[in-house]
């Protein structure tokens, strides 16, 4: 049977089908029906079916009394009564604000809502921030100081109209790829559209643009303000829209009328003619559009970098009009959903204002308590810092892994350390943040939940429930609930048991709903029953709306009047900042951060598939090759990186994306698979003033060679990712003794474990024998060699014809191809001598397939490399080898191994 969902990765909000006999997940497909994707599905999503496995996941809550033990099995009474309990302690000793929740943009609406309630309603503090705080908080402060409120005015649709769009700060190609599928699908409808991609990196997003700004990290205003320059200049802006619909237009012209393309060109690191071309493209266009996402909002000014952004809307008039407008791609599935139900410390539900008296009242009399607080709580890094003082002393963390995620992670550990009591609410046992918690409750997670998202372009969608969530795994609402009902008699409010007491989460949905009830974002026009019947529906949805009017939906403004006191949207003049941290001769390098194509966050979900490290299958630090050679760095060297707060040892890897003077690291590498925390141990605590969202894009670094001379290869191969993935999670607790180690999964149908490691002291034999024990090579079948005086040992093991398991110590040369010929099942019968051989290449009868470029249909980087030096060009590529056919992610790879193959020829 089938059951609708949506995927729980990035806030595109694609359908989802699970296919499914009411107790297993065994497939899933996109949704042909749903508006968001039309069917399509990206290789995070398309793998879905095969997260949805127990091994990895918190069955029962775990308690323990004292630090330092392990936590012990406990019933559901017992764990809700101890975590109310231990609140209610702090909070009638301490006082309120010495609780919080940190919570999460993956939770849906009713679980926010819930949450929310819990702190602002019950608890009487504003303490309840989430991870949506690191991803989308500077979009919506951005939204609000312009537009008048946090909604997004676009819509996918909006792609197949623009003639003009502007990509910054975002490689949707990677981390959005279905609504990067309809750019291209407009741009092949539409070759005269013009695509500007503004990011330091020459990203496969920007691979596939018109014009590519390369700026230097941090320096959006200035182009911004430049490209404004241009329009004023050339007389491209909109003098009537300006002065019908809009404030504050005078003081940011005089703001921008030095900022010339010169000066900024100076400040950008691009050239002059290129400011010039973006701004005439813009202005010249009927329909212009622009796109942003973590680039600018993880900035310490990202809300002006949104601002800036958005005022080349405003001046032109291009906004409320099909193809036109600003819009943000919100990072995370349901973060939309978070924000409508004010899940942030300083926001209320349904866009109201905390400062307003009259907006607070309302949502005290809708949760039929006295009052609700009226001082904006702590946010994420604020948070943080105060359990690390002492000032927050219990903690609720739902859906959201810290001790990976946030900045300053140093601090953060030992906030999590100090802290009296922690609580982890979580679907997976083994985040790095579970072992700082005292207590740990399992909650159900993707295709066991049901309630509603919402993802970037305002579209609700009901998520239906495919079946029982494992073990004692319970929804996060009804954690909530329990907990709330058991906290409110100990901390004097009985009423708890009325204001959570719902019959079922489509209850929660419904007082949602009446909150909105004359507000931007009024819903009252939907419940569960129309979202089953007519679909996902854009808000606003007021009641009395018909659903065959949903162009209305479409797009907000049209009419130019905002949510505003005054109904005009607002310039403002933003600062004229770079990045927090400078380069200079100790550290002077610029490190950006992003994501990778088929990984999510921390990993906690697509770390569990094994085709997902196909494309990239170890951490690394992408250089400029300049870089490298004059630091004597060779490709796939282990490096320091290092920060003014702490450092790390990755693999260095030439990059033709990164420019002189700049390096990449994604941020999904944390505990789980690294000796290190990852890159978030380099990152400062730097946030915005007004949203509060950290500076988590840049750090300053310096590079230098490591010597780790010992060298060691572990691979073990599985029949199911089930028994690998069991095997990487017995290997994690070797990561911290070495100096570098990383851990991987590999395959496809049939998965391996790869761990790699390089020391700077001799690996003890004894530390050999008990990891040859952990993986099964301890028996007297498996081939081996020793060279004691050259520190060497090898051993292998073969199942029938196929390698099953190999460790290299001292000499590693071979791991490459020996990789393949593992996961790959190859017969060991031609290659039997050659396994234990320091060959850097295989002999004739191994198979070395490389990288898999498109993880889809499993069509490898060396596959596409014959067939162009064939000559098949990209059309005939598709046609032979259907890369790039199913989810699309790979195109623009692939289009550039053609055009390179074209230079070479």
């Amino acid at each position: 049977m089938e059951t609708k969902a949506t995927c729980p990765y990035c806030g595109v909000g694609c359908g989802v089908l699970i296919e499914h006999d009411a107790e297993r997940i065994s497939g899933v497909r996109g949704d042909p029906d749903h508006p968001a994707n039309f069917g399509r599905l990206c290789t995070k999503g398309a793998t879905l079916h095969l997260t949805a496995r127990p091994e990895t996941r918190l069955l029962h809550p775990e308690l323990r009394t004292v630090r330092g033990e392990a936590r012990q099995r406990v019933g559901w009474d017992e764990a809700i009564g101890v975590a109310a309990q231990r609140f209610a302690d702090v909070i009638n000793t301490h006082g309120p604000d010495a609780v919080a929740f940190y919570i999460s943009g993956q939770l849906l609406t009713e679980d926010y809502y819930v949450f929310n309630k819990a702190m602002k309603g019950l608890i009487g503090s504003n303490n309840v921030d989430t991870n949506s705080r690191l991803c989308m908080s500077s979009a919506v402060a951005a939204y609000k100081q312009t537009l008048g409120a946090d909604a997004p005015p676009c819509a996918y649709e909006d792609f197949a109209h623009a003639d003009c769009i502007l990509i910054a700060g975002a490689n949707p190609a990677y981390a959005h790829p279905v609504a990067f599928r309809r750019i291209e699908d407009a741009k092949k409808a539409r070759p005269a559209m013009k695509i500007i991609v503004i990011d330091p990196r020459r990203t496969d997003t920007a691979s596939s643009a018109d014009l590519h700004l390369a700026i230097l990290p941090g320096t959006d205003i200035w182009l911004y303000n430049a490209m404004l320059h241009v329009l004023l200049w050339e007389g491209m802006v909109d003098h009537a829209y300006i002065a019908a619909h809009t404030e504050g237009f005078d003081a940011l012209r005089d703001h921008v009328r030095d900022v010339t393309p010169a000066v900024a060109a100076q400040v950008c690191g691009v050239k002059a003619e290129d400011i010039v071309t973006a701004a005439r493209w813009w202005g010249g266009s009927p329909a212009a559009m622009s796109l942003w996402c973590q680039g600018l909002n993880q900035s310490a000014h990202g809300t002006h970098n949104g601002a800036a952004l958005i005022a080349l809307s405003l001046a032109t008039g291009k906004i409320g009009r099909p193809g036109c407008g600003p819009f943000s791609l919100t990072g995370q599935p349901n973060a939309m959903g978070g924000r409508e139900v004010g899940g942030l410390s300083n926001l209320m539900s349904a866009h109201r204002d905390m400062a307003n008296p009259a907006h607070r009242a309302e949502v005290a009399r809708l949760w039929g308590v006295d009052s609700v607080p009226d001082t904006p709580g702590l946010t994420a890094v604020e948070l943080f810092r105060a359990a690390s003082e002492g000032k927050v002393k219990a903690l609720w963390i739902a859906c959201t892994n810290p001790a990976q995620s946030l900045p300053e992670l140093e601090l953060v550990r030992e906030a999590l350390q100090h802290c009296d009591f922690v609580v982890l609410q979580e679907a997976y046992r083994s985040t790095e943040t579970a072992p700082f918690a005292d207590l740990m409750l399992p909650a159900a997670t993707w295709g066991e939940k049901e309630g509603t998202v919402t993802n970037s372009e305002r579209r609700i969608t009901h998520v239906r429930r495919a079946l029982p969530p494992p073990g004692e795994a319970r929804p996060d609402w009804r954690i909530v609930c329990d907990f709330a009902q058991a906290l409110g008699p100990l901390i004097g409010k009985p009423q708890a048991a009325t204001m959570f007491g719902y019959d079922g989460v489509e209850a929660i949905f419904a007082e949602h709903v009446a909150s909105t009830a004359g507000r931007d974002l009024d819903i009252t026009g939907l419940d569960y029953a129309l979202l089953d019947a007519a679909g996902p529906q854009q808000w606003p949805f007021p009641a009395g709306t018909a659903v065959a009017d949903a162009a209305a939906r479409t797009r907000l403004y049209a009419d130019g009047r905002f949510p505003t006191a005054d109904g005009r949207a607002r310039f403002v003049v933003p600062v004229q900042s770079t990045t927090v941290e400078k380069v200079d001769a100790r550290y002077p390098i610029h490190l950006n951060t992003g994501r990778l194509r088929d990984q999510w966050h921390g990993m906690s979900r697509t770390g569990k598939v094994a085709r997902l490290y196909s494309h990239v299958d170890e951490a690394r630090i992408e250089l400029n090759a300049d870089d490298m050679a004059v630091r004597g760095v060779k490709a796939g060297e282990l490096v320091k990186v290092k920060s003014r707060r702490g450092e790390i040892v990755l693999r260095a890897v030439a990059s033709s994306e990164v420019r002189k003077g700049q390096a990449f690291v994604a941020m999904h590498w944390g505990r789980n698979v690294l000796n290190s925390a990852g890159i978030n141990v380099l990152m400062a605590g730097d946030f915005d003033p007004y949203s509060k969202q950290p500076e988590l894009k840049h750090a300053a670094i310096r590079i230098d060679r490591v010597e780790l001379p010992h060298q060691m290869l572990l691979m073990r191969a599985e029949d199911s990712e089930r028994a690998a993935t069991e095997h990487a999670e017995r290997l994690v607790p070797w990561l911290e003794r070495f100096a570098y180690a990383s851990l991987a999964l590999a395959g496809r149908d049939n998965a391996a474990v790869v761990m790699r490691i390089a020391h700077d002291q001799p690996i003890p034999a004894a530390w050999l024998a008990e990891l040859d024990a952990l993986i099964g090579l301890d028996t007297d079948d498996a081939l081996s060699y020793s060279d004691a005086r050259r520190g060497i040992s090898k051993r292998a093991l073969i199942a029938g014809d196929r390698l099953v398991g190999l460790r290299l110590a001292g000499e590693t040369v071979a791991g490459a191809w020996l990789r393949d010929v593992m996961v790959d099942q190859q017969s060991t019968a031609e290659l039997r001598r050659w396994l234990l051989a320091p060959l850097s290449a295989p002999p004739a009868a191994a198979k070395g397939r490389g990288r898999v470029i498109c993880n889809c249909l499993n069509v490898s980087e060396t596959d596409i490399a014959a067939a162009i030096a064939g000559g098949d060009d990209f059309d005939a590529l598709q046609e032979k080898l259907k890369c790039g056919t199913s989810c699309g992610s790979c195109v623009p790879e692939i289009r550039r191994m053609v055009a390179a193959g074209r230079s070479a020829a």
